[in-house]
């Protein structure tokens, strides 16, 4: 038993060292992109602090949802969050490769994806709700609130820290449309085309569902904040999806990301680290092949089927 269990570690030492190696590779490529992405999550953020600046507390406008759904009250409008937090860690689905024998995607390339899409949206965002400033239905933002209006900043200091975190959970203003749902529907249609459970899919389609009524019972935004979010942030996966490069399919290998030492000159050595690479093991009798088509990852289920279909066609 310990026998197996050191093999087994070492296997996964392996894998990952090869792994990381490939990735280190890859962001010395599209660094640029990931620095870009994030620099323009903390200026999304300080454009939603601008806004709250200019924010004017008055009645609560008449909304569909409000009336069709019961209010939460302050006290349960940490569910929606609760939610939300759920499927922002959940994303840790992306650095599965690190560890699994069957691997799909790369970690890096994908959040090169994930935070086009996700800058693409924030920037429509911005224009939106600087377009339009509405009374903020949520309760800190209404009448009476201390939040509701934020005094003339101090200094150029005061602006740039955007009072992290609470000025990101307790803003005013940015409303049209909601940023919670960018980011889930962002998250949601990534592992649609790149994961491969088909349950986890339909589950996450679900939560999607369920956090746009948390949003609206916690009266966090009003519905056509929700509604838009869900065509726009479709239609920029959808078009962004077509314009940038698809990822690279790992069914053939992905060997020649890693550049060979002296020391894998060794033929045994590059056999192994093309298989871990691959998603495989070293022993070739755990080879596992992975399908990929069109750029979009087969379900477990469809995978079997396809295999079945190719068996009858020959």
């Amino acid at each position: 038993m310990t026998v197996y269990i050191g093999r087994e570690a070492s296997k996964l030492w392996k894998r990952i060292c090869a792994e990381t190696t490939t990735e280190i590779n890859l962001l010395a490529d599209s660094w640029k992109y990931i620095l870009t992405g994030l620099i323009f999550q903390y200026i999304h953020g300080l454009a939603a602090r601008g806004v709250h600046y200019l924010h004017r507390p008055g009645p609560t406008l008449q909304d569909v949802g409000f009336f069709l759904l019961p209010e939460f009250g302050q006290d349960k409008s940490y569910i929606s969050e609760t939610v939300f937090t759920f499927v922002f860690l959940s994303f840790i689905w992306t650095f599965h490769p690190f560890i699994f024998k069957s691997k799909k995607i790369y970690t890096v390339l994908i959040w090169c994806r994930v935070l086009a899409f996700l800058v693409a949206s924030q920037f429509l965002r911005i224009i939106t709700f600087y377009s339009t400033q509405l009374p903020g239905p949520n309760y800190h933002c209404r009448e009476g609130s201390k939040l509701a209006r934020l005094p003339h900043p101090e200094s150029v200091i005061e602006v740039l820290l955007i009072n992290f975190p609470r000025g990101m959970t307790h803003g005013c203003g940015d409303l049209i449309f909601s940023s919670h749902m960018i980011f889930t529907l962002v998250f949601v249609l990534t592992y649609q085309k790149y994961g491969t459970k088909r349950c986890i899919k339909q589950l996450g389609w679900l939560i999607a569902v369920v956090q746009s009524f948390l949003i609206i019972a916690s009266r966090k935004h009003y519905t056509v904040d929700v509604t838009v979010a869900w065509y726009t942030v479709n239609l920029v996966v959808f078009f962004l999806d077509k314009k940038l490069p698809e990822l690279p399919d790992r069914t053939g290998g992905a060997s020649f990301l890693l550049p060979l030492s002296t020391k894998d000159k060794d033929s045994k050595t590059k056999e192994e680290n093309h298989k871990l690479l691959n998603g495989n093991s070293v022993d070739p009798a755990d080879w596992r092949q992975r399908t990929q088509v069109n750029g979009k990852i087969l379900d477990d289920a469809n995978l079997v089927h396809a295999d079945a279909t190719a068996m009858n066609g020959a």
